[in-house]
């Protein structure tokens, strides 16, 4: 009995213990959970290792000031997108309603919705929140938010615009049912329709129904370039493009991460839009530029086109005859060359814009051996932190509707039993049927459906289109805000202004004297070919005359820009409408009133903000008349060792060439 009653007693001591370590646990995972959840993780976490081989230039060294530094030229000139003519506020009593159904890409919503207010104001009309139709909760995406508020912040473009335009959310309930029986006129505007369209077509319309429905498709709708008479439209597009449309807040806290982790170095960073689409590759005959099966996607991309009457050419063209003419993109490749022939060291923070590259991440290998920090937006934030800005999205399995059967199983069956004895003679093949080319009357007589089915897979494309929304608003911010910027290509598949003509466009307006490349890429093009055999080890004179080029394309070029890209798209070169002359005493500011042709005095106000010396404006005199060639030669760029050294073909290391530390040297002898 003794024994028994010991061995109670150290099981119950047993369980007391047990019972008192998972209380322990328990407190300890509660107290210490707090901690977890405020913790932030370093930056290590992400795929990006920061390897930085060269100490960071001063900012007041002439190296950084030619690298990362503003364009003196340009510094005199201002953003002023106010009024300065007599500007009346919208008045109470409209013609009507207008409501804009946009299907495009990004660039091209964002050009038709700052052409929307315009054409409100020029109608004296109500203009209703744009809808969107790649973010529409049809397509798949989260129904959390509306088409309009999917990208961009709603309420703020409606209080920003009070004093422009009338802007509601939607429309009376009475034109809500006449458009659901489509009772309400649609006009499916051109791209760059020109304002007597709209006077004397939509407008006698709008009188007359008090309600109209624009289709646009194309991007802009309104010409670029507006008479003399309507110049206060252009500024008012600038301050829609520029101050009003703000992302919705989850992209625009994102896009702030991101610039945040991409400064944590101390470093200035580059942004680079590599335009690489297949649609552009196809539109402007570029399938040769690449290999294997690439060129085979292009030249069937381009037959559908031609066959669409998209465009207008040969099935087959010569892409190197259309790539020296400049009418193709620059390969990363070949911008990584432009990058080092003008000083940029191998450290230095290239961040890729622009969405997925056609043919992969392979095309960045080239420029990722030669610069060791090449980030996109998925190197630089986490999988929950993207997913984050989708919303709340259904899942697909067993959520859509699958492609209905062509014959329904009771009808099958019920065709086995009359199919009388077997074996039996099989019927001949019936004639191939003569399809309409209208993809909806398509599907009807194939499915008895006037649309394409909802699957899985057309829904998961349709989502994923409205994500890539998303993920080119944040490339769009971090391209704005970088302290230097290049574009590959700056066309789109429709041989319009893409992405990055917005961004240099953005930028001329808000930060006029940032570094931004602007390169022929003609010019660019013939220097290529002259050295194509042998791009890493070119000579003294070719290197000379790059670097003068891309010195150049930050200023000079703003008149090639003003003859190709504004007469197609304002936005890419708002100037001089927008733009207003900082007063000062500097000979520098002269060349930007000659050449920009900005010549409206800012309000002293704007020219009380900036205080430099007599010696910083001859300083910049000096550097803007005088072209800062280096002789140090460009060399082989190969793999980097450890030691941070260069291995060429020989294989033993040497030191690779600063560009910089030689310039600075080579300025101080003069």
């Amino acid at each position: 009995m003794m024994f028994k009653s010991r061995i109670k007693w150290a099981a119950l001591l047993g369980l007391v213990l047990t019972a008192l370590s998972l209380s322990s646990h328990l407190l300890l995972a509660r107290y210490s959970e707090r901690a977890l959840v405020e913790y932030e993780p370093p930056l290590a976490i992400f795929s990006w290792g920061q390897k930085f081989g060269y100490p960071l230039l001063s900012t007041s060294s002439r190296s950084y000031r030619r690298l990362w530094g503003p364009v003196r030229p340009l510094e005199s000139l201002l953003p002023d997108a106010n009024p300065r003519a007599k500007y009346e506020a919208p008045n109470v009593q409209t013609n009507g309603y207008i409501f804009v159904r946009i299907q495009g890409d990004f660039h091209e919503i964002r050009s038709a919705i700052c052409d929307a207010v315009v054409i409100a104001r020029l109608l004296n009309a109500i203009l209703v929140i744009p809808e969107l139709q790649s973010t529409t909760s049809s397509k798949g995406v989260s129904s959390s938010f509306k088409s309009f508020a999917y990208l961009y912040n709603e309420d703020q473009f409606i209080v920003a615009l009070a004093r422009d335009v009338i802007i509601v959310k939607t429309l009376p309930k009475n034109f809500k049912t006449e458009r659901r029986k489509r009772n309400i006129p649609v006009f499916k505007v051109s791209y760059s329709a020109s304002p007597s369209f709209y006077l004397e077509k939509v407008l006698p319309v709008l009188k007359q129904h008090s309600v109209v429905e624009l289709a646009v498709s194309n991007g802009g709708c309104l010409q670029a370039i507006l008479p003399p008479e309507l110049e206060e439209y252009q500024r008012l597009r600038c301050r829609v493009a520029f101050h009003v449309l703000i992302f919705r807040q989850e992209v625009q806290e994102l896009g702030l991460k991101i610039l945040q982790r991409l400064r944590s170095s101390g470093r200035p960073f580059l942004a680079y839009y590599a335009g690489i689409t297949k649609d552009a590759l196809a539109y402007h005959g570029c399938a040769e530029l690449f290999q294997d099966v690439h060129i085979k996607l292009i030249q069937q991309r381009r037959s559908w086109m031609i066959d669409h009457k998209l465009i207008k050419g040969e099935h087959s063209i010569d892409s190197t005859k259309h790539r020296v003419n400049g009418s193709c993109p620059l390969m990363p490749e070949e911008v990584g060359i432009l990058l080092r022939t003008y000083g940029y060291s191998s450290d230095t923070i290239i961040y890729v814009s622009g969405g997925e590259i056609f043919g992969g991440q392979r095309m960045l290998i080239p420029l990722r051996s030669m610069f060791q920090n090449v980030v996109d937006r998925t190197s630089l934030s986490m999988v929950g932190e993207l997913m984050s800005i989708y919303g709340h999205e259904n899942h697909l399995t067993g959520s859509l509707n699958k492609i209905p059967s062509l014959i329904k199983e009771e009808e099958m069956v019920e065709a086995w039993k009359k199919a009388g004895p077997r074996p039996r003679p099989l019927p001949p093949p019936p004639a191939r049927a003569k399809f309409p080319s209208n993809a909806n009357e398509w599907w009807e007589s194939v499915f008895g459906a006037n649309k394409e089915p909802e699957t899985e897979i057309v829904v998961l494309e349709s989502r994923t289109n409205a994500h890539k929304l998303l993920w080119e608003a944040i490339d769009y911010m971090v391209s704005v805000e970088a302290d230097a910027f290049f574009p590959g290509f700056d066309r789109d598949g429709k041989g319009h202004p893409n992405v990055a003509s917005l961004v240099m466009g953005h930028r001329l307006y808000l930060y006029a004297a940032s570094k931004t490349f602007r390169p022929n890429r003609k010019y660019v093009s013939k220097l290529l070919e002259e050295t194509r055999d042998h791009l890493y080890q070119v000579n003294q004179t070719w290197l000379a005359s790059m670097r003068t080029h891309l010195n150049s394309s930050t200023f000079d070029h703003l008149t090639e820009s003003y003859l190709t890209s504004k007469p197609i798209s304002f936005l890419s070169h708002p100037v001089p409408e927008c733009l207003c002359l900082r007063q000062t005493t500097s000979e520098v500011s002269s060349h930007a009133q000659v050449s920009v042709g900005v010549d409206y005095q800012c309000p002293s106000w704007m020219n009380n903000n900036d205080n430099r010396s007599s010696d910083r404006e001859l300083e910049s005199e000096e550097e803007f008349d005088n072209d800062n060639d280096d002789d140090a030669s460009l060399g082989q760029l190969f793999q980097q060792t450890s030691s941070g050294g260069v291995v060429d073909a020989t294989g033993s290391n040497r030191e690779e060439p600063h560009m910089e530390d030689q310039e600075e040297l080579e300025s101080g002898e003069r």
